[in-house]
């Protein structure tokens, strides 16, 4: 075949090793995090792969899981034919069990990393792509507990353990009538093979922390060895364009400070707010200016989901839910009907608590831009807008009767200084209701000094 394509085109044709391949698609579902540590897999038609994958600890570990990788025959198309008589199901179902469960042996005693997240009380972390995987990772999300589900895009989708290893469940739905987003139907007629696939991982890996559903390919792994190794290696959030061309960064991180200042130690298990965030907000806290508050918010809500940051690489589901919301909530909220669906399910994609930090993150940015309503230029603007906030804590002495937690926020303006400033009770304004909303009881106050003149 190679020969006959050259004599017709004079194009010669390179088909690369099963190595080659393994590397270019465990990169190319890599590039899509700033950090990988776990199993990565890919299901395709004629075989399902298995390697490790561990950016944090190891040097070369692209290489190092090209020559680990191992190939069983049991793809989506090739697993459904051998289904198909009694005689060659048995005997497949007990050679793919047999395989992978070998084949996750042999990765544990090559990657001491790995055989500690295996002894580990949480279990294994497993990235999946090719089209199977993905398949039943659309499933998941169809059967997911937030519905509607908020975000179409697979890549990114995260399922915890105890809800990836409900291959009964996800092939009972795959018999039902109806089409399943991302399910076509040649990969429903292929389910029971994928169900077959995913229940021998579970026999050869009884402990799964958690799932991630990747987007990343062959071709996206070609494209990011490309790259030179420290740019391949920097967070891509980071690298995340703004509103602004060319913006001044002492101003971006007088911004990020001043924002980070205004957030205390909170209950909140994640880490949070991380510094791409804040740099994201202080890029774009100024972008639109000129437009309502209803259509910024809309705007904001939809961008990290159907706009320019849906396929940026590191937008996580819960990523992008958080960007959503935390921009937002900078322009006020303003949603209609129709948005407050939406509005809802990424909320419940990321829980009550991170969303609260994300709509206090958004009103203290909403709150800034309002005493300082253009971008901050200079060492005086820089000086005034780290001392607006003079004290935040958490406490728990809240409300009308003093027993509800939450943050306390004291701001310190002068009004020779601040530009935008009009009073006391328009800032206050900006923060009600910031908070409310919530199952949880928490709550914001806002303390505003004003300097004398």
């Amino acid at each position: 075949m190679l020969s006959m394509i050259y004599k017709t085109s004079e194009l010669k044709v390179e088909i690369v090793s099963p190595s080659m391949e393994s590397l270019f698609g465990a990169m190319g579902a890599r590039s899509g995090f700033e950090e990988v540590d776990g199993l990565f897999m890919d299901l395709g038609g004629g075989s399902v792969q298995m390697t490790y994958l561990n950016s944090k600890h190891l040097e070369n570990y692209g290489i190092l899981a090209a020559e680990a990788a191992r190939s069983l025959p049991f793809g989506a198309a090739r697993l459904s034919a051998a289904l198909n008589t009694q005689e060659t199901a048995d005997m497949a179902k007990k050679d793919l069990r047999r395989g992978m469960k070998e084949t996750f042996e042999a990765m544990k005693e090559r990657f001491p990393h790995l055989k500690q997240q295996a002894d580990h009380e949480d279990g294994v972390t497993i990235y999946f792509c090719g089209g199977g995987f993905r398949g039943y990772g659309s499933m998941l999300m169809h059967t997911d507990p937030i519905q509607p589900y908020p975000i179409p895009a697979i890549g990114g989708y995260a399922v915890p353990g105890h809800r990836f290893v409900q291959w009964q469940k996800m092939l009972h739905e795959s018999q039902k009538d109806g089409k399943v987003f991302g399910v076509s139907k040649r990969r429903k007629q292929q389910f029971p093979a994928i169900v077959e696939v995913v229940r021998a991982l579970v026999d050869a890996v009884p402990k799964i922390k958690r799932v991630i559903f990747c987007s990343g390919g062959n071709r996206e792994g070609v494209l990011y060895m490309k790259l030179p190794p420290s740019f391949r290696e920097a967070n891509p959030l980071v690298l995340v364009p703004g509103g602004m061309v060319e913006p001044d960064q002492n101003a971006i991180e007088s911004i990020i400070q001043t924002i980070f200042n205004a957030v205390p130690e909170t209950p909140v298990e994640d880490t949070f707010p991380t510094h791409q965030l804040l740099l994201y907000v202080a890029k774009n806290m100024y972008l639109g200016m000129g437009n309502t508050d209803d259509a910024n918010s809309a705007r904001a809500l939809h961008n990290p989901i159907s706009g320019d940051l849906a396929r940026v690489p590191g937008m996580t589901h819960r990523t992008q839910a958080i960007y959503a919301l935390t921009m937002c909530a900078r322009w006020g909220t303003d949603l209609g009907p129709v948005d407050r669906s939406l509005f809802q399910s990424l909320r419940g994609l990321i829980g009550p608590e991170t969303s609260f930090l994300c709509e206090y993150i958004g009103t203290v940015a909403r709150g800034l831009a309002s005493l300082v309503p253009a971008f901050p230029i200079g060492k005086d603007d820089y000086l005034m807008l780290r001392s607006l906030i003079s004290k935040t804590e958490w406490v728990t002495n809240l409300g009308k009767k003093g027993k509800k937690p939450g943050i306390r926020l004291s701001m310190t303006i002068n009004p020779r200084n601040v530009y935008g400033y009009r009073s006391p009770e328009a800032i206050t304004d900006i923060f009600t209701g910031a908070g409310k909303g919530f199952d949880l009881g928490w709550k914001v106050e806002l303390n505003v000094q004003v300097l004398e003149e």
